[in-house]
């Protein structure tokens, strides 16, 4: 029986406050899919994250109420928690809200209970610490376990939330702008990550406004203008110098080399 798509919004409306944030948006993700979305901050990639996440949800409009919908892996109606059994998220907002004083290994087990550390009123047992083990070495972490997060470099905090994204062994993984504020070394380290996921199975969405980003794995690219898909489609007929310029209004420039862009 063939799995359902991992995302499929049909006809969506999402507002911030008194602004429309999408508009008349639609997305379908396969569910062995890896996509890159990509467009200039303000395009809505925010607001996309955060309905996917069920942060934000579509407005209701009588004109639309039978020909629009919102569902993920297949159900229009999930519990959060659940949710996140299911799909990962790697976030710049999760980053900013990690408690500093928590070891590697905390921050990872807080993926069970959808916090940022361990407090009080959370029970850990052997499997859970077993399987935040695990989610450690497998990104070759382990040596992070103890360390607290306000010791590690950006890089290192990184890959930890990567691990605690990756504790419930979900179907797929949600990149927010995952170098984003990292040197060169940790982008390499990060970028490097997001192959081995996809090539090891797990699907990926990447929503980012950073070229470079886009890994080799990645083969359908979504492009995000003022709350709107503008294009969407294979990687090397979407990435395209006139529509880059389009897209960012700037004029740029474009390399290609072993199945990575470079924009400048």
């Amino acid at each position: 029986m063939k799995a359902p798509p991992l995302l499929d919004f049909h006809n969506l409306r999402v507002m911030r406050g008194q602004k429309i944030a999408l508009d008349n948006f639609t997305l379908r993700i396969g569910a062995d899919e890896h996509v890159a979305i990509l467009g200039p901050n303000g395009c809505g990639k925010s607001t996309l994250i955060k309905t996917i996440t069920r942060e934000c949800y579509p407005v209701v409009r009588d004109e639309a109420r039978d020909n629009s919908w919102m569902k993920l892996l297949g159900h229009e109606t999930w519990d959060v928690f659940k949710l996140r059994e299911h799909m990962g998220i790697v976030s710049n907002d999760l980053m900013l809200s990690v408690t500093g004083e928590a070891s590697g290994r905390d921050v990872v087990l807080s993926g069970f209970f959808s916090s940022t550390a361990i407090w009080p009123n959370h029970t850990v047992d052997p499997e859970k610490i077993k399987r935040a083990d695990a989610a450690l070495a497998a990104l070759k972490i382990s040596h992070l376990a103890d360390r607290p997060v306000e010791a590690m470099s950006s890089g290192e905090a990184r890959r930890v939330l990567i691990a605690r994204a990756l504790v419930h062994k979900p179907r797929a993984l949600l990149f927010d702008e995952p170098c984003n504020s990292l040197d060169l070394s940790a982008q390499q380290s990060v970028r490097h990550t997001m192959r081995a996921l996809a090539n090891a199975g797990t699907a990926i969405i990447l929503v980012t406004h950073e070229l470079a980003d886009v890994v080799p794995e990645i083969q359908r690219v979504v492009l995000m203008s003022q709350g709107r898909i503008v294009a969407d489609g294979p990687k090397e007929e979407i990435l395209q110098v006139e529509r880059l310029k389009e897209l960012f209004g700037v004029n740029v420039e474009m390399a290609r080399r072993d199945g990575h862009y470079h924009l400048w």
